[in-house]
């Protein structure tokens, strides 16, 4: 072989390595770009897509954000973000339940229907989360941010996961959270304003930890009972065809589809309520 030709095939070898090269290069800028905190915008990325043929008006408030049903006067959903130093704040809990005073009053639920109903006025958004701002705890309980939920459920294991959430914001530096109600088409009411009885309630969570994003569901039927946290959870994916909600929107498609079809207890320090260890991938 020439000397010529043995220097064509050296160069063409060397195009060719060049190109996979380039070709890897992409590749790992992409994948990073999917899961880099600096490549997704977070602003209100805990917000859900609007829900097709539900009534809904979305109200922000200091703390929360709210998808208000006028025909249930309930949440459809309510999303915030918990910080760190959130957690760290010391304000007294307040007590005064009141209607929100961005909903008409005759859309609005009132303390008298919760009156000798059976049941708790639940918060979606805790007030536990709200001590770092007087008026966000006064706006976590507006009714807006209630629902009808079973006494046992709402002083325990949803009160469990609304500390571990506390505990996961401490740990992460910040936690994003949705929750709400599940309520069948023709719900059982209370009081004279007809307020919706849910008959179970979610909660969905996402998190960014060394710069992957994760994500986790919980489900809680609206009754007594109290089982390891294991026993509640679900992908995202399955939370959304349960309650018609789409969550995170705003996320990257690609890394919305990995996270949404994923259980990964690993990446997630949450604990039974039976014992102090870590949930295992069931």
């Amino acid at each position: 072989m020439s000397n010529a030709s043995k220097s064509t095939k050296v160069n063409g070898f060397l195009l060719m390595i060049g190109f996979v090269i380039t070709v890897f290069v992409a590749k790992q800028a992409i994948d990073r770009s999917e899961t880099n905190t600096d490549s997704i915008s977070t602003e209100k990325i805990e917000i859900p897509a609007t829900i097709p043929g539900r009534q809904e008006q979305i109200i922000t408030h200091i703390g929360y954000t709210v998808s208000y049903n006028s025909d249930w006067k309930i949440p459809n959903w309510v999303a915030y973000e918990l910080t760190k130093e959130e957690t760290e704040g010391v304000l007294p809990r307040g007590n005064h339940f009141i209607p929100d005073p961005d909903i008409p009053s005759e859309q609005s639920a009132t303390t008298e229907d919760y009156k000798n109903s059976g049941w708790d006025r639940g918060h979606m958004a805790p007030a536990a989360d709200m001590k770092w701002s007087k008026q966000a705890m006064k706006e976590s309980f507006y009714l807006s941010n209630i629902c009808p939920q079973n006494k046992n459920l709402n002083g325990g294991i949803w009160k469990d996961l609304e500390e571990q959430v506390r505990n996961l914001a401490t740990q992460r530096g910040k936690i994003y959270v949705v929750c709400g109600p599940v309520v069948s088409k023709l719900p059982q009411t209370i009081g004279s304003n007809k307020v919706a009885i849910p008959d179970a309630f979610f909660k969905v969570l996402l998190q960014n930890n060394n710069d992957h994003w994760s994500a986790i569901a919980f489900l809680f039927a609206n009754q007594s009972g109290r089982q390891p946290l294991s026993t509640y959870a679900m992908s995202v994916e399955e939370m959304q065809i349960i309650t018609g909600i789409d969550f995170f929107p705003a996320l990257p498609d690609s890394t919305e589809e990995k996270i949404e079809n994923q259980v990964d207890f690993i990446k997630w320090s949450i604990h039974t309520t039976l014992s102090n260890r870590p949930i295992s991938q069931q």
